[in-house]
Formats: structure tokens, C-alpha cells, sequence
């Protein structure tokens, strides 16, 4: 997991970044926009004539006024560990894929880099050693995304980064998809991470995803009609990351091609992609 200010791909992060700039991260699981490179933009689609889109699209907002809590009753203190993060009660999200982990992890860590802290993140991506105080020996706020996926080596690298915050005072959060108790890590890493408070997420209801995707496409200026929405919910996993990455590459397509947003775009964008089959897009399915 990397909080930086260029975009990468969601749930999976690049390289470990610390960094005291304001959070722009990109990706996602959760409730906003996630900005993705895609080797796909500079590609050209007949009859299209695609240009490279000047970056005028609104960045990601990672926070967690924008977050949708949905079913999730617990929701208040989680806002209130996330916002203020305590170094001696780590703090452990877990659910499915779309509820919103990594959201809440890069939202505290926009808060906490807003406040001028630097903050260390990491997820299964990254090979160790990870030692974000060889960086920096300031760093406020550690991040460990998507636990479950973790191997013996990082498991490993998670422990002592985890041992070495504690005794160092800085606040440690972490998400992964079932509880510590049930993750397939070494028993006192998963120790650690039931040591604080553990929440529950649940993810948003398709009214919820529909009305997150009406606000989003709102505030990127993109007029989302309701065939466009259900081309959506019905050919793409309804996980929210990955709806909102779909959305935001919908953003750039359309700005890339001059072209206001349609059934027929987003069928020419999934084609070009690989996520439907160009018979599919020239059937008019």
C-alpha cells in the first residue's frame, strides 16, 4: 500500500512511500473515485480519434465525510479511531471486497497527513524488508492493507514494523477480509492485531452503490443516465472499488474522446479493455 500523490492501481499498492505531502491516493476499496493508469488510454479505437485528456478530472476524494456507512451500527466510533488514531489501540476493519477498507485506511491517512505527519503504508504487493523509520524517523501513522494475503516473509516484516510502532508510540491501523482470528497468519501477528478495536464493515446495499455513483459522476461534471448505471451493476462485479475505478476510467475515456457518456462508450471502453468481448459491444448487448 503506497500514500502518495499519483495514482495507482486500487487494492493493490505500489512501492512503500512515506511521504508528508496531503494524501491524493487513488485506489480503493471504498466509497469514492479511484484514479488507475491504464496502458488501454493510448490506444486507438476506431472511429475514434483519441487525444491524451489534459488531467482535468477531480482528483480522488479519500474521506471519510464520503464514505457510506451503510448497515454498519458501529459506525460512529470507527469514525472517531480513524480520525483520531490512538498509538496504544491498534485499530482492525474487516469485511468483503466493497466495503470500504481501504477507503477508511487512506482517509486516516489524509487526516493524519494533512496534519502534517508522515504516514507508512504497506499491502501484499510489497516485498519486505519494510521499514519505513530507516525513511523517515518521524512517521506518525502505519498502514497494513489486505492482512489475509500476507506471506511468511511479510508476515514476518508486519510483526516487527508492528513491535517497532508500538514501542515507538505511532498509531497502527489495519483491514483485511475476515477477522484476526480467522486469518491464516502466524499466531502473534494475528494477536496483534486483535489486540485494539476490531470493526465489522458491511458493504452498501445497490440502492447505496447506485446513489455513491450518482454523487461521484456528479461531482466529475459526467451526466450518468440511468441505462449507463445498469449497464454497470449488470456487467461489472458490483464490488464498489471496482465499480468506482470503472467510473473514473469512464472519465478520462470520455474526455479522451470528445464523447459524452453512453451505453455505446462504456460498451467501446469494456471492449477495448478486455472486459467483454468485442462481439458483445458490436452486438449492442
Amino acid at each position: 500500500m503506497n500514500i502518495t500523490s499519483s495514482p495507482v492501481a486500487p487494492a493493490v499498492f505500489a512501492a512503500p512511500a512515506v511521504s508528508a505531502a496531503p494524501a491524493v491516493a487513488a485506489a480503493p476499496g471504498g466509497s469514492a473515485a479511484l484514479a488507475a493508469t491504464d496502458p488501454g488510454e493510448s490506444r486507438v479505437v476506431a472511429p475514434l480519434t483519441r487525444q491524451v485528456p489534459l488531467a482535468l478530472a477531480p482528483e480522488p476524494a479519500w474521506r471519510l465525510d464520503n464514505f457510506l456507512p451503510g448497515d454498519n451500527t458501529a459506525w460512529p466510533q470507527v469514525s472517531d479511531a480513524l480520525r483520531s488514531p490512538n498509538p496504544g489501540v491498534p485499530v482492525y476493519l474487516w469485511g468483503p471486497p466493497g466495503a470500504g477498507k481501504t477507503h477508511l485506511l487512506r482517509a486516516a491517512a489524509a487526516l493524519a497527513q494533512a496534519r502534517g505527519q508522515r504516514v507508512a503504508a504497506f499491502g501484499p504487493e510489497q516485498s519486505p524488508p519494510w521499514q519505513p523509520w530507516e525513511q523517515a524517523d518521524d512517521v506518525a501513522l502505519l498502514l497494513f492493507d489486505d492482512c489475509q494475503q500476507y506471506d511468511a516473509a511479510q508476515q514476518h516484516a508486519a510483526f516487527a514494523a508492528f513491535i517497532e510502532a508500538t514501542s515507538l508510540g505511532v498509531a497502527v491501523l489495519a483491514a483485511g477480509s475476515m477477522p484476526p482470528v480467522d486469518l491464516p497468519l502466524r499466531d502473534d501477528l494475528r494477536t496483534r492485531l486483535a489486540w485494539g478495536l476490531v470493526y465489522q464493515l458491511m458493504p452498501p446495499t445497490e440502492a447505496q452503490v447506485r446513489a455513491l455513483l450518482r454523487r461521484e459522476a456528479d461531482r466529475r461534471g459526467i451526466l450518468l443516465t440511468d441505462d449507463v448505471m445498469d449497464y454497470l451493476l449488470k456487467r461489472c462485479a458490483r464490488d464498489l472499488s471496482h465499480l468506482m475505478r470503472l467510473l473514473d476510467r469512464l472519465d478520462g475515456y470520455s474526455l479522451a474522446a470528445k464523447r459524452s457518456v453512453s451505453v455505446y462508450l462504456l460498451r467501446q471502453m469494456l471492449a477495448e479493455d478486455g472486459l467483454i468481448s468485442p462481439a458483445t459491444h458490436g452486438a449492442g448487448a
